[in-house]
């Protein structure tokens, strides 16, 4: 299982999760691996990055991913959103548009959820029983600024102790 931290990222639609290209009941099947879509991504995991969202927003270039998360609501939006619900596999088991002040229903086995401006899962062929895979941005590394000799700081302020100096 994996921890999840604030931050960036991308999603891939339309990978090949190596399980075969079993049809769902639905009839859903992953996008074909020549139209794989990139798409960025915030990673809200912190519960005060979960309880933010998208509220005060006027709109998200991308898409912001809840995790963990069951189900969300509209309350304080300032526009529609497209709600995709993610399996712990990252499989997705419904989509949803919901205009500002809703409601959504939970969904039992739903681990994360990803949320865009409405319209945006259907061109990104986001649909139920398609697989998603998400890659978070690299974590810094500390220490790396000042091997590399990039810290910021001039010599002559950390010779004078200036703020900021390391």
């Amino acid at each position: 299982m994996r921890t999840w931290r604030d931050g960036d990222g991308t999603f891939t639609v339309g990978t090949d999760s190596g399980e075969g290209a079993a049809t769902p009941a639905d009839g859903a099947r992953d996008v074909p691996a020549g139209e794989a879509r990139t798409v960025p991504l915030r990673i809200a995991a912190s519960y005060r990055a979960r309880t933010r969202g998208l509220l005060g927003r006027d709109g998200i270039a991308g898409a912001l991913m809840l995790t963990p998360c069951g189900s969300v609501h509209t309350f304080g939006m300032r526009f529609a959103i497209d709600v995709a619900y993610l399996d712990r596999r990252f499989r997705v088991l419904a989509v949803t548009t919901m205009r500002p002040g809703r409601l959504g229903l939970p969904r039992l086995r739903s681990r994360h959820v990803l949320e865009a401006e409405a319209g945006a899962m259907e061109r990104w062929g986001v649909r139920r029983g398609v697989r998603v895979e998400l890659t978070p941005a690299p974590a810094p590394v500390p220490g790396a600024a000042e091997a590399s000799g990039t810290s910021g700081v001039s010599g002559a302020a950390e010779a004078s102790g200036a703020p900021g100096a390391a």
